[in-house]
This record gives structure tokens, C-alpha cells and sequence, in this order.
């Protein structure tokens, strides 16, 4: 059967024995992916240590690190996620893939800021609604990549896919946090595998619901 055929069902189970499928077959391609994405964060965590020396530089760390989360960063996990995205599919890739998302840096940085104003609101509103609204907008980055709409369009198809698998996505998070802490049980190197793992998942469950809401 090709990979593509090999779709997984919409569950926490499904999803996460799909992924961990994917992870032993691309294990190298995908942990130079998670590198990769180490690497351009590794400025933010400078900044961050500064941060806590230097306190009369703080009003700059502070721009410097907005700045930087949403013209590098934030481009880079929307690449990383269609990469892991096509992992899941079968289809091939290359981790210098990741980085073509800055051609579309302008509406990721917006979606980057409408997805923040709105989870910041909902956890205002007695953190429940935060929950939600996390789970609700979890597609946004795929559809971005997977489908170049704008960001206003991807999170109101987001909204509307994710509708009947809150449960599900919120379970996933739930499970990540205890792979997490066994990743780093486990001579800390095993974060690495964990958190490519989650990534899979993720990238997983939003490729099985957008095949069954298309059939």
C-alpha cells in the first residue's frame, strides 16, 4: 500500500502510532528538521539569559525578542509543520523546505497575532475559553502551508475542521506533556524523538480530518 493510502484514524491512538510509523522510517531527515529548528531559536534563549543578568536592557531583549519570535521564528515552525506534514503523507522533502514559508512571512506574522490577541482573550476569560480557542485554531499553520490561503481564511477554516475533535486535539496535548517528560526522563537526548513524535501527531490528525471532510 503507498503511504498515502495509509491514512490514520482520527484519534489520539491512531494518530501517535501513525506518527511514531513515520518517525523510525525518516528518523535522521526529521531530526535534522528539529535541529534546524533548535538552532534558530538558540538567539531567543541568548536573549532570555541576558534578559535576566542585565536589567537595564530589558525594553530592548524585550523588542528584540518580539521581533525576532515573529519574522524568524514563527516562519520557521510554520515550514517545519509542512515538512512534518508531508512526512505524514508519504511525500517526499527536504528540511531546507522549511524555510519557503518565509514567502509567505507576512500573513504568518498576521496569523501569528490574531491567533495570540485570540487565546490571550479566551485565557483572560477564566482560561477554560483559552483551552478552547487553543484547540479550535491548531490547524491554522497546515492549512497556511498545505493550502497558501491567508490567515484570516485559515482560522476560520480551522475553527470550522476542528469542530467535533476538540476532545481529541485536547487529549493530544495531554498525552505530548507526558511524552515530553519521558523524552527528558530519558538522558534528556530523548527529547528530540519526543517532541518530533508530537509534531507528527499533530501534523497527522489535521491531515486525516481534512481527508475525511473532503470526501
Amino acid at each position: 500500500m503507498h503511504p498515502q493510502d495509509v491514512i490514520p484514524e482520527p484519534s489520539i491512538s491512531g494518530v501517535f502510532g501513525h506518527g511514531w510509523e513515520i518517525l523510525k522510517k525518516f528518523f535522521p531527515e526529521l531530526l535534522l528538521v528539529f535541529f534546524l529548528q533548535i538552532l534558530v531559536s538558540l538567539p531567543m534563549g541568548i536573549v532570555n539569559v541576558m534578559n535576566d543578568h542585565e536589567s537595564f536592557g530589558t525594553g530592548f531583549f524585550g523588542l528584540f525578542a518580539l521581533v525576532y519570535g515573529l519574522l524568524v521564528m514563527a516562519p520557521v515552525s510554520f515550514g517545519s509543520s509542512w515538512i512534518f506534514l508531508k512526512a505524514v503523507r508519504g511525500e517526499q522533502f527536504r528540511p531546507q523546505d522549511m524555510f519557503f514559508a518565509f514567502q509567505q512571512i507576512g500573513q504568518i506574522v498576521l496569523a501569528n497575532i490574531l491567533v495570540f490577541l485570540i487565546i490571550g482573550l479566551g485565557f483572560v476569560c477564566l482560561i477554560i475559553p483559552g483551552i478552547i480557542f487553543t484547540c479550535k485554531l491548531a490547524f491554522v499553520p497546515y492549512l497556511m502551508m498545505d493550502e497558501k490561503i491567508d490567515a484570516t481564511e485559515a482560522i476560520r477554516r480551522s475553527w470550522a475542521m476542528t469542530k467535533g475533535f476538540g476532545w481529541t486535539i485536547f487529549g493530544m496535548g495531554f498525552v505530548s506533556f507526558f511524552i515530553a517528560i519521558g523524552g527528558l526522563i530519558c538522558f534528556i537526548v530523548g527529547v528530540f524523538p519526543a517532541g518530533i513524535w508530537i509534531s507528527l501527531a499533530f501534523a497527522g490528525i489535521y491531515w486525516t480530518v481534512s481527508k475525511r471532510q473532503k470526501k
